[in-house]
């Protein structure tokens, strides 16, 4: 059973914990780049299905940007600290409702109390793994809405123009842009990535994340959490921004997203993760671990 320290140098650590302004802003800019484009593709050639594939893309993107707010929440997405809270507050969160202050108030007990009752995170993952039944019906909630009216509703409750008027800054610029580019009725495409969409891949992200995970109450990373090695178009519409490499997150918190996938690649290569069931193989493997008539079996990364 290898150890952190017995795998990985100080000096590979301190490589990995570099920061690289280039790598968050053209991550940024991709994210930006395909919401504008999930747009444009419906305006310039409306049809049913360019306009689904622009809902689609956009739920992908909405996970992108709470993803990018998460690292600017750990600092370690740019180089500055000032940037990062600006980018995750302003250009992040904003769209999401979600301020970076709260957020990261709320997610570092999970990374403390991560493996413990006090996981705030806990409830969203400790039924797994569960019937194959159970499974359909969350999705089908997801996917006709009805969570994300939930969700909408809830935060429609709770509104207040003190605290939340970044967010309705946003949406009445987004349509004043959409009904500037002659297209008011695109702005129904953010709407319906949010209720429908979103939902579905935040579940899948944290079943990918917790769900699977072998043993919730233990304190070693690789027994409580889970990475998900997954092709680049699951990338691109599920697991945006290197959040599939969660179990690498959890053990450095510091490491930038884009250094994750090196990480995680030096670990395997050196047996750290071998004789756990801590990998998935794209986010099918993550639904299979996800039934309880399919518990995961023990492998090796590769």
């Amino acid at each position: 059973m290898l150890k952190l320290s017995d795998t990985l140098s100080k000096d590979e650590l301190r490589d990995l914990r570099k920061k690289s302004d280039l790598k968050a802003a053209a991550s940024f800019a991709f994210t930006w780049g395909l919401i504008v484009f999930a747009f444009a593709i419906a305006i310039v050639w409306p049809n049913p299905l360019t306009i689904l594939l622009g809902i689609i893309i956009l739920g992908g993107r909405l996970l992108a940007l709470g993803v990018m707010n998460h690292d600017c929440a750990h600092h370690a997405f740019f180089s500055s600290p000032k940037v990062d809270e600006f980018v995750g507050h302003w250009l992040c969160g904003a769209p999401l409702n979600t301020s970076l202050h709260a957020y990261r108030a709320y997610h570092l007990k999970h990374h403390k109390y991560a493996g413990t009752p006090d996981d705030p995170d806990i409830g969203f993952v400790k039924s797994y793994p569960v019937s194959k039944e159970s499974l359909k019906r969350k999705f089908f909630r997801d996917l006709t809405g009805q969570t994300g009216y939930r969700d909408t509703l809830r935060k429609i409750r709770n509104f207040k123009l003190s605290k939340n008027w970044p967010w309705l800054t946003f949406h009445v610029l987004l349509l004043g842009a959409l009904t500037l580019a002659g297209a008011p009725w695109a702005y129904l495409m953010w709407w319906a990535a949010e209720l429908t969409v979103y939902p579905a891949i935040v579940r899948l992200r944290q079943i990918g994340e917790h769900g699977t995970a072998q043993d919730r109450t233990s304190l070693d990373a690789r027994l409580n959490t889970g990475t998900t090695v997954a092709p680049f178009w699951q990338r691109v519409f599920i697991a945006p921004n290197d959040v599939n490499y969660h179990l690498e997150h959890h053990m450095f918190a510091s490491i930038p997203p884009y250094n994750l996938g090196k990480l995680h690649r030096l670990l395997a290569s050196r047996g750290y993760y071998d004789g756990y069931a801590c990998i998935s193989r794209g986010y099918g493997d993550v639904l299979r671990r996800a039934v309880r008539s399919d518990a995961p079996q023990m492998m090796a990364p590769q």
